[in-house]
């Protein structure tokens, strides 16, 4: 090789390294977004499952309220079940060798229609008991009101085609930049 083309390669190489480098930072950097993004989600008002919330109660309220969502959620259990079960069709009539995606957006619709129906259900008695409270176990309580996810755990922000839309950050609505 001439001193030009070693020259040329070693420009080449310098540049590749500088780019890889950038392209190193730029993933640190968003990793250490979504980190604190995550950490955020994890801060809310609802601390810990229903136990550790109500268990900040007055006994005589908490256990008004442990009962009234105990009834709450019985009363919309076979809503949830419904949907889970139609969502298990969907699943099963998706996977069969001919698709009949009619049928699975039937199946799919009525699953979540199933499941709005029940968090309709403990949502609406959630207010009703959260109205007949004082303004201290109102603000204990309001985190009740927060979407969850399937199990117990932190909170979810909800994805999809069907989610609400997200409040705007810090940085705006549309995010950094």
């Amino acid at each position: 090789m001439s001193g030009r083309s070693l020259k040329i390669a070693l420009a080449v190489s310098v540049a590749l390294n500088l780019f890889a480098l950038a392209g190193g930072v730029a993933f640190a950097v968003s990793w250490a977004r979504v980190d604190e993004r995550v950490a955020d989600l994890r801060r809310t008002a609802r601390h810990g499952p229903f136990r550790e919330v109500i268990a900040q109660l007055q006994p005589e309220v908490r256990r008004d309220v442990r009962a009234r969502m105990r009834a709450a959620a019985l009363a919309a259990r076979p809503d949830f079940e419904a949907a889970r079960a139609a969502r298990a069709q969907a699943v099963q009539a998706a996977s069969q060798p001919r698709m009949d995606a009619a049928r699975v957006q039937a199946l799919l619709d009525q699953s979540r229609t199933a499941e709005m129906r029940g968090r309709a259900r403990l949502e609406g008695e959630a207010i009703a008991m959260l109205e007949k409270l004082d303004v201290e176990d109102r603000k204990v309580l309001s985190g009740l009101l927060m979407r969850r996810g399937p199990r117990s755990g932190p909170p979810t922000p909800d994805t999809g085609r069907n989610a609400a839309p997200r409040p705007p950050g810090p940085d705006g609505p549309d995010g950094p930049g």
